[in-house]
């Protein structure tokens, strides 16, 4: 029998992780039964999401509980099959959580498709939920059009720098918010947004009303509280919000509501959130638009990658401290 290295949960953070969060442990893989894989990781998805997953409540997904495998996307290879679907050697993308093997259901796992050149990470950094959550959150959410004006917050993140490429590529003005001289240099110089704001050094309000005068078509956002309220001040006339994400409060910080929801009335604005996990969501399309573009060297992505299942509860604080560049992921197998 199989053995695998498991990040157990042990205590809720209040705030940041710290070492009493988790627990490393090694643990037997039972052989899989009829319609079952046992899959070897090979990467773990680093996202702000697994820190919703750490809060002592039910939010979209089943509460996690002490004594549990820490939730996660990951991406492995099947080692043992007990179900045709899905042989010996396939690719797949699941949540296995942040371990090093995992026994589970096939039908609970999606076969990666080939893609060519591109090296295993892109399946994070370009395409997966990452990719996936930027196109829909845009086409199908925002219904963005050409012409229109475009703000990402988060904009040099795993999500926010596909998102303002997106926004590019479907003829779009794009500003961009992020934190930090480099992040911005990034976006305006690598990525060729037309413009990017500093939250860290510059007034956002005051900036995105003097890049934005017409107002905002579409805001993309993936932070919330007061960069939310700051496009909200400047959102045009029947102007959409994607609510992606509002990493703001992820670590139970005390963050004020916008103090200007009434502008959802006043400009006749719709706000949506959205889980990309939802059945609902295009995937196909998303990954024929974001291939053709990545053959045609016209959208680019960055991966911050850590070594060793021990470096997850660092990679996910990376997160929250501005000190990663591009999507996170942490090489397990």
């Amino acid at each position: 029998m199989s053995t695998s290295d498991n990040l157990i949960l042990r205590a809720f953070p209040r705030g940041r992780i710290d070492d009493t969060t988790f627990e490393t442990v090694s643990e037997a893989v039972p052989a899989p039964a009829a319609g079952e894989v046992t899959v070897a990781n090979r990467l773990v998805s680093i996202d702000p999401t697994m820190r919703v997953w750490l809060d002592d409540e039910r939010t979209y997904m089943e509460r996690l509980t002490p004594g549990q495998v820490m939730r996660a996307i990951a991406i492995g290879e099947v080692e043992a099959s007990c179900a045709p679907e899905l042989p010996v050697g396939t690719r797949v993308l699941g949540l296995t959580g942040c371990r090093t093997r995992a026994t589970v259901a096939a039908s609970s796992l999606q076969a990666l498709p080939d893609i060519g050149p591109l090296p295993l990470e892109a399946h994070f950094g370009l395409l997966g939920h990452i990719g996936m959550t930027a196109w829909c959150g845009l086409t199908e959410i925002g219904q963005l059009k050409a012409g229109e004006t475009l703000v990402v917050s988060a904009a040099a993140g795993a999500v926010g720098s596909l998102a303002v490429q997106v926004g590019k590529l479907l003829g779009c003005r794009v500003i961009g918010i992020a934190g930090g001289r480099d992040n911005v240099r990034y976006l305006r110089d690598t990525l060729g947004i037309d413009d990017a704001i500093d939250y860290r050094s510059e007034d956002v309000s005051a900036r995105l009303g003097a890049l934005c005068p017409s107002g905002i078509d579409v805001y993309f956002d993936n932070v919330g509280g007061a960069i939310l309220e700051a496009a909200l001040e400047h959102m045009a006339l029947f102007g959409r919000i994607v609510a992606c994400g509002m990493i703001s409060a992820y670590n139970r910080e005390a963050v004020a509501a916008p103090r200007n929801l009434l502008n959802i009335v006043t400009r006749r604005l719709r706000m949506e959130g959205f889980v990309i996990l939802d059945p609902r969501h295009d995937g196909a399309a998303a990954y024929r638009a974001l291939l053709e573009w990545a053959a045609a060297g016209r959208i680019q992505y960055r991966v911050h990658a850590f070594d060793g299942l021990e470096h997850i509860p660092e990679a996910i604080n990376t997160l929250f401290d501005g000190s990663h560049h591009g999507k996170v992921v942490v090489r397990v197998g």
